[in-house]
């Protein structure tokens, strides 16, 4: 015997609703989506191929971002322009365009003056490992 798959997520989208933001549940239970528990306190969690998807549209969506906004990223080596979009990635597109100077050091091809725009900041107290191992890399290319 089969059901219809569409059928029953129609159903469940009509009685759980969609919210695409965690939620606590009517047990307070962090819940997301379509009742997709989420709480760890309760076993849930998301599949690693589920975070592979997430991250993979997340990528696409902060390379499109500094695509728009630092269109000159494309002359950059690769291992440049990761260390811009690792940074969008983290601080979302608004904090990195805060780093005025050292995109501006970056656009130059001033790579030690970006290095140390990168390291002279609050994000570089926040995350050093990171941070050092991003300036070096832009440093380096």
């Amino acid at each position: 015997m089969s059901f219809d798959r569409f059928a029953l997520m129609d159903s469940l989208r009509r009685h759980e609703g969609c919210v695409l933001t965690a939620y606590p549940d009517h047990l307070g239970f962090l819940t997301i989506g379509v009742g997709r528990l989420i709480d760890k306190r309760k076993g849930g969690g998301i599949s690693q191929e589920e975070a592979d998807f997430l991250l993979n549209n997340d990528v696409i969506r902060v390379v499109k971002e500094v695509q728009s906004r630092i269109p000159w990223v494309a002359r950059l080596s690769d291992a440049r322009q990761r260390v811009l979009y690792e940074m969008a990635f983290q601080l979302g597109i608004n904090g990195l365009m805060a780093f005025q100077n050292t995109l501006q050091a970056v656009k130059d091809g001033d790579w030690r003056g970006a290095k140390a725009g990168m390291l002279n900041s609050k994000w570089a107290t926040q995350t050093p490992a990171r941070a050092i191992e991003l300036s070096d890399q832009m440093l380096k290319g």
